[in-house]
């Protein structure tokens, strides 16, 4: 598959073709112009974000970054310690629930933004999240995220996350193995996502649940719109993008 065989957003009979975008952002501390830019050229339908901004006045930083994006804020940010969920318009959220994990004193907190929505005739969970740097952390919350995904208690979800952690680790391989890998699936674009001026492992990743089609996933490298200096500029992570065919519901 090439850049431009990555479907648009577009509805098919009896499915949702949708376009999701995973992207640790690093509180916006970089070039936002940048990474905006990244964000609107990649015509996303959701975006899950790790790294949203979490401190004083969060909220402004992120009703800035949606202004610039012409996107939503649907949930998440300081109130789920990072993970945030943003939509086009043409996503209708249905819930939303942010989601605080065990805390291990000395370490970070972690959580989930998860919602549920409706695009056209397709309805699907969602969920953004960063695991810890601690593997025994990373461990327990990788379980937690499956059954989270589980518990929202729809036949399709997606999950986007930075998961600190590369494909042959127990983490990551827990969650391939019970969810899609996007990329081990159906590769598009680039493969590596950290750190962006010089990529070279890849910890973030796209999971889609089975009977959502992975269309293309990957590092939107060549996709128009989308230039190497943006992508240096706006994070120290490259995005991961998706396609998805999601069957109606």
């Amino acid at each position: 598959m090439t850049v431009d065989d990555l479907p648009s957003s577009a509805t098919e009979p009896g499915s949702a073709v949708i376009r999701v975008l995973s992207y640790n952002i690093r509180s916006m501390r970089d070039d936002t112009a940048a990474l905006a830019r990244v964000i609107r050229a990649c015509a996303p339908d959701l975006v899950l974000v790790q790294e949203a901004p979490r401190f004083f006045r969060w909220r402004k930083a992120v009703a800035r970054l949606a202004r610039a994006t012409e996107l939503v804020h649907v949930t998440g940010g300081a109130t789920a310690a990072g993970p945030m969920i943003m939509s086009s318009l043409r996503v209708h959220v249905e819930r939303t629930e942010d989601v605080l994990l065990p805390h291990t004193p000395g370490l970070h907190q972690r959580g989930f933004a998860t919602a549920v929505v409706r695009v056209g005739g397709a309805r699907l969970s969602v969920l953004s999240a960063h695991l810890s740097l601690s593997g025994r952390e990373r461990s327990q919350q990788a379980g937690l995220l499956l059954e989270r995904v589980d518990a929202m208690g729809e036949p399709y979800g997606v999950a986007g996350a930075d998961l600190n952690e590369r494909p042959e680790g127990p983490s990551f391989g827990r969650l391939a193995g019970a969810l899609q890998d996007g990329w081990a699936v159906k590769p598009w674009g680039g493969e590596f996502t950290s750190e962006a001026r010089s990529p070279r492992q890849r910890i973030d990743a796209v999971f889609a649940t089975a009977g959502v089609e992975v269309l293309g996933c990957g590092v939107p490298l060549a996709l128009p719109g989308v230039t190497g200096a943006d992508l240096r500029a706006a994070s120290d992570h490259l995005p991961v993008l998706a396609a998805l065919r999601v069957p109606a519901r």
